[in-house]
Parts: structure tokens; C-alpha cells; sequence
């Protein structure tokens, strides 16, 4: 079993957190308890651990219980994540429709009122909130009181805080592209936060980023769970790969660049793909290994019932498919396929990545979303350790799986793309490519495969390897709009728009609205196409 010294439970005293779902007033109001959690040097740690444990649980107690934010849903940042980058593409076949409310992301026909988009909205302003709170509290003014230890410890603390701010930060611009921006500087303020446009906030994630990748620790001296600076250079190749998406212009040679310190950092594939995604996947974090920064959950101290456990107990059916069992995880969900477009792309191929459960099984979900006779099923997530054994009771413990949010897969086909878009670095891009599908199990390729245009897509063997590679892992709505694949009829899958054979859809759902609920509380605000 994985140690966790950062995630153990927090401060009872951050138990006081509390945020409306109506306006900006996200940003906790937790004056009071700074001055109890904010004057003890020890008391750092924990209130930073609050900040990343936001991104996978939902409230204070186990698994989400003492919730956080009293939203539609009550789900966790990762939960909804997961569904705004994955439900409307050709990775998900999301099954239980109205069980879960998805109908609207699933056929990608969402308005203003949508529960998940609003949740995923006021999820990301929390997280926000929280660094803010801790950013606020750990100025060298504020901290000048403490030993010169436990303020060096404190500094790096906050570049950490830092990072993570600019996480949610890069996930609302990805998002919902123009969106209110409000720092630590505004806590205690009546101020409401400005609107800026995507681009702006990509210029201030840019500088953030750039800063805490001076600060922060190398992989080889950083401790599981917590952020190295790989991490804010993977962050800074993202999003210069997708830069004209929001506005910023061209960045891919920046890509290349940010890429390539990764590259440099000691890294290394992991030579079997399924043991990334296993409850011994953080045998897989840190110099030496794949997964660069994960996200943690812990069946003793993180439990979830979104993230991982969500997809863990989610891929698996009562009814059809592997037995829950021999994924490690006590009872089915009964909630996800892969629409049959993923499979597709590993026709003939003996790829270790195809991770499907196919016998008895329909490829393609001809009867519709929601029948769940349709459709291979995914069997990538595993609660089971290295040597078979179970690693937790997801009944009432969850899973034991980390998010593997950055990996160095990621960084080979980041570089390689921007590499081909800016006709630089070719040879390396290919060596890159191919050494990445060696590892997997896949046939080599030509600079020709990384260069063709096919069905309208230029450069489409990316769209396609990174299908391969990442599917399940939240970054397929960002990649098909990244390849204008996502909203136009370039590339249609099954359901796409809500029709069997797919349609394109209103432009407009390229980007996700700012919730009604918050236009009203914040008159700074707008949405341009809803």
C-alpha cells in the first residue's frame, strides 16, 4: 500500500470552509478561522494537502461527506471533469443517461442551466479559492514570525499552492475561455472579479507557470504526491500547444521547448502500459518512471467516490462484460462503454493500449447511448496491485488508483505535434513517435503517417495516436478542438449531436457557458453564444 504523508485528514478547522453556488463568493469566507489555521507553521501543510485533495473529493469528511459547496450534483472536481472533456466525444458511450444527468454533455446540446457544466464551473473556483487563501497567508510578510526552516518550508509550499492555482485556472480557460480572474488580492473585498478574456488568462498562467517551474523541486527530489516542476512544464506545454484556441496565437516551438525540459527531467516509459492505471500505480511516479504528476486518492486516506472510483466502478456492468472482480473493484456501476470509434483505431494492431473487454460484446452502439448492449467495454482503471490482490473494498473505501494527470507519453507526442505543425525537430519528432509505439506494442510509422492530411485533418495520425494512448485520461475534448474535429462534420463518430451516424453541432460548444446562476450575481460577466 502507497504512503500518503500530505493527504492524511485536514484541519478541523478548515471543516468552516463554506462558499455560496450563486455568485463569486466561492472564494471562502474564512477570516476567522486564518487566524487559528494560519498561526502555526505546522498548520501549513495540512491546509495546502486541503488544496489538492479539492481536485478529487467533494467535502471534508470521507469520501465527500461535510461537503464542500452545496451545488446540483455535489460531485467532485474530477468527476466532473472527466465528463466535460470525455462525455460528448468518441471516447465515452456514458450509459446511465438520466441516472446520471448527462444527457445534454453526451449529445453535445448543453445550455447555461446545465447542472454538471455549473458544478464543474464552481468546483474550479473553489480549488482557485482555496490557493488564493493559502497564498494570502504565506507571504514572506506574513510568515516572518517562524523559524528560517519552517519559512523556506512555507515558500515552496507556496509555489505549490501557486501551481495548483493555475491548474483550475488553465481548466476554467480551457473550458469556458473568458471567465473572472481573481487572486489572493481580492479576499475581503466587495470588488466583483473582472472578466477577462482567455487570452489574458493565458498570459498570466504563462508567467505563473514559467516562475513556480524555477521554484519547485526536481522529480528526483520530490515527494509522491506533490508537484515537481515537471509538472508546471507539462502545464506550459498544454497549453502552448493549444495556444490559438484561446486567442493567444501560435506557441509551437514554446511546446517543443517545455516539452523538451520534460524530456531532460529522468523520466521513463513504463514498459507496461496497464500497470499505469493499476492501485500500485504510484510505483510509476517520479524520476525514473512515467506518471509525472499524479492525483492522489488513497482507499485509507483520499476517498473518493468521483475520480478514479468513478471510472474504476464505472467501466465495469452488472449485467454484461468482465466480472467486477477481476477489475478489483466490489460492484458494477454499470455506466460507461467506449464508442466504437476508439477500438477502431487499433484494428490490426497487436497495441498493449487496446485495453477492451470485446467477447460477446457490440462494437459500435447502434441501438444508442443509453443501451447498454452497445459498445466495447474499458478495462484500463484496475484496483488490483501488481500481484492480482484487491486493493481496497470499493464499496466502502473506494478505489485505490491515482490519476496519472501528467505522464511523459503526454510530453513524446506533445513535443512531436508541435514539432510537425512547426516544421522543426522532425527527426526527434518521429524517434519520439516510434520509440512510444515500440514500448506499446505497436508498429513503427513515417514521417509521412505524422504529416498526412486525412479526411480534411491535417496531421490526423496525432488525433488518432493520442486516442490511443490517452483515452479515458481527459484530454479528448481539448484534442478534437484542437484538430476542429470537435463541433464540425470533418469527424463524425455514433451520437455525435444526438443522430446514429453524428451531425456537426452550433460552434458555440467549443466552449462551455458561464452557469446562468453566476451571470446573475456578477453583471462583469456575459456569454457570448448562449
Amino acid at each position: 500500500m502507497k504512503k500518503i504523508k500530505i493527504f492524511s485528514v485536514v484541519l478541523a478547522a478548515l471543516a468552516t470552509f463554506s462558499a455560496c453556488t450563486n455568485d463569486l463568493e466561492q472564494y471562502p469566507n474564512i477570516e476567522e478561522t486564518s487566524k487559528t489555521v494560519y498561526d502555526q507553521p505546522e498548520n501549513y501543510l495540512s491546509a495546502l494537502a486541503k488544496c489538492y485533495a479539492s481536485f478529487v473529493t467533494a467535502g471534508q469528511g470521507k469520501g465527500g461527506e461535510d461537503e464542500d459547496l452545496s451545488s446540483n450534483n455535489g460531485y467532485d472536481y474530477m468527476r466532473c471533469y472527466f465528463n466535460m472533456q470525455e462525455a460528448g466525444t468518441d471516447e465515452l458511450g456514458s450509459t446511465w443517461i438520466e441516472g446520471d444527468n448527462i444527457g445534454n454533455l453526451t449529445y453535445l446540446s448543453w445550455d447555461a442551466q446545465d447542472s454538471w457544466v455549473a458544478d464543474m464551473y464552481y468546483r474550479s473556483y473553489y480549488s482557485i479559492s482555496l490557493c488564493n487563501e493559502f497564498l494570502k497567508n504565506s507571504t514572506d510578510e506574513r510568515i516572518a514570525g517562524f523559524g528560517e526552516s519552517d519559512q523556506e518550508n512555507i515558500r515552496r509550499y507556496r509555489a505549490e499552492a501557486r501551481f495548483l492555482r493555475a491548474l483550475a485556472y488553465f481548466h476554467a480557460m480551457d473550458l469556458f475561455h473568458h471567465i473572472p480572474f481573481a487572486d489572493e488580492s481580492l479576499i475581503g473585498s466587495s470588488q466583483l472579479p473582472e472578466r477577462w478574456e482567455a487570452k489574458d488568462i493565458f498570459n498570466f498562467l504563462e508567467t505563473e507557470l514559467k516562475a513556480v517551474g524555477e521554484i519547485l523541486p526536481s522529480a528526483a527530489n520530490t515527494e509522491y504526491g506533490r508537484t515537481p516542476r515537471g509538472a508546471a512544464w507539462m502545464l506550459l506545454a498544454r497549453m502552448y500547444l493549444n495556444a490559438e484556441t484561446y486567442g493567444a496565437g501560435e506557441h509551437y516551438e514554446a511546446c517543443m521547448t517545455y516539452a523538451q525540459k520534460v524530456l531532460d527531467e529522468g523520466y521513463a516509459l513504463e514498459p507496461d502500459y496497464n500497470k499505469l492505471f493499476n492501485a500500485d500505480n504510484h510505483k510509476r511516479v517520479g524520476a525514473g518512471q512515467e506518471i509525472i504528476f499524479p492525483l492522489v486518492v488513497d482507499s485509507r486516506n483520499v476517498v473518493s467516490w468521483g475520480a478514479t472510483t468513478y471510472l474504476a466502478c464505472g467501466q465495469v456492468d452488472t449485467d454484461f462484460g468482465p466480472a467486477a472482480e477481476t477489475l478489483g473493484v466490489a460492484s458494477a456501476w454499470s455506466m460507461f462503454r467506449v464508442r466504437g470509434e476508439i477500438p477502431a483505431l487499433f484494428e490490426g494492431s497487436t497495441d498493449d493500449r487496446a485495453l477492451f473487454y470485446s467477447e460477446g460484446q457490440n462494437q459500435y452502439m447502434d441501438g444508442g447511448v443509453s443501451d447498454r448492449s452497445g459498445g466495447f467495454f474499458v478495462v484500463k482503471w484496475d484496483n488490483r496491485a501488481d500481484d492480482g490482490t484487491v486493493a481496497s473494498d470499493t464499496d466502502t473505501d473506494g478505489v485505490d488508483i491515482d490519476f496519472p494527470l501528467f505522464r511523459l507519453a503526454d510530453a513524446y507526442l506533445m513535443y512531436a505535434e508541435a514539432a510537425l505543425r512547426s516544421n522543426t525537430g522532425l527527426d526527434q519528432a518521429l524517434d519520439l513517435v516510434n520509440e512510444l509505439r515500440i514500448n506499446r506494442n505497436a508498429p513503427e510509422v513515417s514521417l509521412n503517417d505524422l504529416s498526412a492530411t486525412v479526411d480534411g485533418i491535417p496531421f490526423k495520425f496525432f488525433l488518432d495516436e493520442r486516442g490511443r494512448e490517452l483515452y479515458w485520461e481527459a484530454v479528448r475534448r481539448t484534442d478534437l478542438i484542437r484538430f476542429d474535429a470537435f463541433t464540425s462534420d470533418k469527424y463524425l463518430w455514433q451520437w455525435k449531436g444526438g443522430v446514429k451516424d453524428g451531425k456537426a453541432v452550433d460552434q458555440r460548444y467549443r466552449i462551455y457557458p458561464i452557469p446562468a446562476t453566476e451571470l446573475s450575481a456578477n453583471p462583469n460577466l456575459f456569454n457570448e453564444d448562449y
